[in-house]
């Protein structure tokens, strides 16, 4: 029953948080699930997995539907040649990427069952666009290499500082072999230091209902 999820993730957010911000989220889950018509609401600790990595991890929680839209609009995603969701979990971010034009999407995860969600969910959205590419990875963040296409990276807050890191290397890595702007959209952005120390330069930032916050950075290339 879809019912006991939404109960679960309300009181989830109402303990953390606070009941009207639960209220505000919950609305957008119910609204977003419908129009793009995926499965992707949740929280999943993934105290289950067997990874060396785990302790850097953070819970499955999926980026709210407005916030979703009002970046993906900022940027114009349908422009964006390769959006690459790193920690992508049940695939919300590049599914409503791929929903609103975006021609090449790609997630990473290391959860085996959140990326089999995040194809399921991807398959939903292949069947309203033939024409999208679209990849699934189950793959540690820390050691993968951003493919030299990607101008678009989402996070949100996957991991802890320890990851982002290494992550930023990565990054910096892809810029060096193949130099290119690469946008970032990075939702609650608690190391949002490590990619401004690396050279990319804050251009939007949004702050709503005290804890829903997400952030746009590009490098200076």
């Amino acid at each position: 029953m879809r019912a006991i999820p939404y109960l679960k993730y309300f009181f989830y957010i109402a303990w953390h948080w606070n009941p009207v911000i639960a209220i505000h989220i919950l609305f957008h889950e119910i609204k977003g699930e419908k129009k793009y018509g995926i499965n992707t609401i949740g929280i999943d600790n993934l105290e289950q997995l067997d990874n060396n990595q785990i302790d850097h991890a953070t819970i499955y929680m999926p980026a709210i539907y407005s916030m979703l839209e009002l970046v993906f609009e900022k940027i114009n995603v349908a422009g964006v040649d390769h959006l690459l969701d790193i920690g992508c979990g049940k695939g919300r971010a590049i599914c409503v990427a791929a929903a609103k034009g975006c021609k090449k999407v790609s997630g990473i995860d290391f959860s085996k069952d959140l990326c089999m969600d995040a194809l399921q969910n991807l398959t939903i959205i292949q069947q309203k666009k033939p024409l999208l590419l679209a990849k699934i990875i189950n793959n540690d963040a820390y050691t993968y290499a951003i493919p030299n296409d990607v101008d678009c990276i989402f996070l949100f807050n996957p991991f802890d500082d320890y990851l982002m890191k290494g992550v930023v290397r990565n990054i910096l890595q892809s810029l060096a072999a193949h130099p290119r702007k690469i946008t970032i959209i990075y939702a609650n952005p608690l190391n949002k230091s490590r990619f401004i120390d690396a050279g990319f330069e804050e251009i939007f930032f949004s702050k709503k209902m005290r804890y829903i916050e997400v952030s746009i950075l590009e490098n200076k290339a």
